[in-house]
């Protein structure tokens, strides 16, 4: 950080923090959009009945039909297990990238982190987060699924804190990580996206002349880790989706196979539009509140050397 005698340093306490703080605001912002996606990604194509509409048309679409439907606090369904997940999730993930990474490339590291480095370190952050995080998002993915049951059908959960009791008492403990596996492949690759391509294209803007380290670069690093983020996680996410949603497919092998089969490969870019919005606005949100919340818990420390 220059050796003016003194570095800017924030301890790990620190970035946990402000790491949960961004990723939790990012979330109450954007969880309309998640919403809208599980219960677009869960629609599968009637394919017998060509007369019946699909129900759910577009992100905007889903969004105004949930909020006619089920009121618009529907959309917010979820939002406390997805609370939960960032604060474990994202405090983990973004919080250790930076240790994790600067472990990879060694102590007395030179110049610019290979790309390389980063995206190992934010496979390493993404798989250990999700590890601990898997109960939080098994919740939420099955309260967000629960608003589409018929009326008078009773509801499985009245809320975050029963789902976690009811799972356990009904499936078992292990059953808070169902779907690790791919859960764990997911959001390993997701995040090694989304902190590797900021990092990257962070890095690069600096490079460029007259741009500084600055909301604005931030505002552009954000929307690059959101659109490699959707075009590399897309596929793994309409798996996830279908696999937590439905218990129709063996593995994540089978769902993937069946899929391809019967819908094509464009099937795991389905909602690509809706998932960039969703990440997209995501990762701006939550990297721009990130870069300045460090500013909070950074402290100035007298350099050893």
């Amino acid at each position: 950080m220059g050796d003016h005698g003194s570095k800017i340093e924030i301890s790990f306490a620190g970035r946990f923090a402000s790491s949960a703080i961004a990723a939790c605001f990012a979330e109450i912002c954007t969880i309309p959009l998640d919403t809208a996606k599980v219960r677009l990604q869960l629609q599968k194509q009637a394919s017998t009945d060509a007369s019946a509409m699909p129900k759910y048309r577009g992100m905007l679409g889903t969004v105004a039909t949930i909020a006619r439907e089920e009121g618009a606090t529907a959309l917010w369904k979820g939002i406390v297990p997805g609370l939960h997940r960032q604060c474990v999730f994202g405090g983990l993930r973004i919080g250790l990238y930076e240790p994790v990474r600067n472990f990879y490339v060694g102590e007395n590291h030179v110049g610019d982190v290979p790309l390389s480095k980063k995206i190992l370190a934010g496979l390493t952050t993404g798989a250990l987060g999700i590890t601990v995080a898997n109960p939080t998002d098994l919740v939420k993915v099955r309260l967000q699924a629960e608003g589409k049951l018929p009326p008078g059908v009773p509801r499985r959960y009245s809320g975050a804190l029963n789902a976690y009791s009811t799972i356990v008492r009904q499936e078992g403990f292990g059953a808070l990580w169902t779907g690790l596996g791919p859960n764990i492949a997911r959001n390993a690759i997701i995040n090694a996206a989304e902190l590797a391509s900021y990092d990257e294209v962070k890095q690069t803007i600096l490079k460029i002349p007259g741009f500084t380290d600055n909301v604005f670069t931030h505002l552009l690093s954000g929307l690059g880790a959101g659109f490699f983020a959707v075009c590399i996680g897309s596929p793994v996410d309409v798996v996830k989706s279908r696999m937590m949603g439905d218990s129709a497919y063996r593995s994540t092998v089978d769902c993937f196979v069946k899929t391809m089969k019967n819908e094509g490969p464009l099937a795991f870019y389905k909602g690509f539009l809706p998932n960039f919005g969703r990440l997209g606005s995501w990762n701006v949100i939550m990297f721009l509140t990130l870069e300045q919340v460090k500013k909070l818990f950074a402290k100035e420390v007298p350099d050893k050397h």
